[in-house]
């Protein structure tokens, strides 16, 4: 299944909601390093997305 950059974000935002109580505007103002920290999965977890990958989600979201 392709990920989409909406997809993702949905999930990590209902994720971010129920494990951190992050609001809607802690989530946006994050930093996708930040979010991985706080879930745990700094330095030993998956790199966050680059530039570009993000921005090939946004293109497959419009396009999609």
């Amino acid at each position: 299944m392709l990920r989409t950059f909406t997809g993702n974000t949905l999930e990590l935002a209902a994720l971010a909601a129920r494990l951190l109580g992050w609001t809607p505007a802690a989530f946006w103002a994050a930093t996708p390093a930040e979010l991985a920290a706080c879930l745990g999965q700094g330095e030993a977890g998956t790199a966050p997305p680059s530039r570009s990958e993000i921005d090939r989600m946004i293109e497959r979201d419009r396009n999609g």
